[in-house]
């Protein structure tokens, strides 16, 4: 169900609360995408991806929301994990932030600079201190998770030798391959055949973390629209869009899912050489 699908389920749609609630909805998806409009250089535009990528406890559109109310935001969190966690509390007069709550309306959270220890309260470990500069530079099961998901779209994965100018590439399959893959979705798991959509390859010589940079950058191609789409209704077709346009979606992606993990890779450089090209 959309968002402003479960906001208004609170409510009878017909009656007065629920239409305002509805269309509080509305308004307040319609000033986020107006405020999206002044991310139009590319400073800026680099800094809401940085922003994004530290704030990885919520969604990037949450962490969107924040960065347009307080761009300064260190850490954010509701007043009962603050008392819960770090033993702090809301300074009186502190401006809340709202997010959106999953399946709820809204809730409110406040930065770490609207907050102050108790007595007793343990100082803040560095990962709400500096949450960006927690860097552990590992991937775990993200790597196959990721790779297993992707087979429900259809999409063939295969590792092959490479040479080190070469991380990776996707392109449509030739139809007549299936997959194997464990569906979920029955009452009862089991294994069901998918027909292969598309192909990519990773360079089997590369460390799991670049693995995974490359993984995501090629997927990136796809679920951005960049090869078409098998179905209007899972993604858009955008095909047509120059190659710097995707290239420079694509790394976007990966910056901002290698970051959130606190996997260093070598976006933020590509991403700064192209905007320091492309204005």
């Amino acid at each position: 169900m959309s968002i402003q699908g479960r906001q208004a389920s609170l409510f009878e749609e017909s009656s007065p609360a629920g239409v305002w609630q509805r269309d509080a909805a509305r308004r307040a998806l319609d000033d986020l995408f107006s405020l999206a409009r002044q991310y139009k250089t590319s400073k800026a535009y680099f800094d809401l991806l940085k922003f994004i990528a530290r704030f990885r406890f919520y969604s990037p559109f949450n962490d969107m929301l924040i960065y347009t109310q307080m761009k300064g935001a260190k850490l954010v969190a509701p007043p009962h994990r603050w008392l819960r966690d770090y033993k702090r509390r809301i300074k009186t007069g502190a401006q809340p932030l709202v997010i959106l709550q999953p399946m709820g309306p809204v809730m409110f959270v406040f930065d770490v600079a609207d907050t102050e220890p108790e007595e007793d309260a343990p100082p803040l470990p560095p990962e709400v201190e500096k949450p960006f500069e927690v860097r552990h530079g590992s991937v775990g099961r993200e790597l196959y998770s990721t790779i297993e998901n992707a087979k429900r779209d259809g999409i063939s994965i295969i590792e092959k030798d490479a040479g080190s100018q070469s991380a990776g590439s996707i392109r449509v399959a030739q139809p007549g391959k299936h997959l194997e893959v464990l569906s979920k979705s029955k009452p009862k798991p089991e294994y069901v055949m998918v027909p292969v959509r598309y192909e990519m390859l990773l360079n089997r010589n590369y460390s799991s973390e670049a693995k995974y940079a490359t993984l995501v950058h090629e997927l990136a191609h796809l679920y951005c629209g960049h090869l078409g789409t098998p179905n209007d209704k899972w993604w858009p077709d955008r095909r047509g869009l120059t190659q710097e346009v995707c290239e420079f979606e694509a790394e976007s992606v990966s910056y901002l899912l290698c970051a959130r993990l606190g996997i260093s890779s070598p976006s933020d450089e590509y991403l700064a050489g192209y905007m320091k090209e492309n204005g």
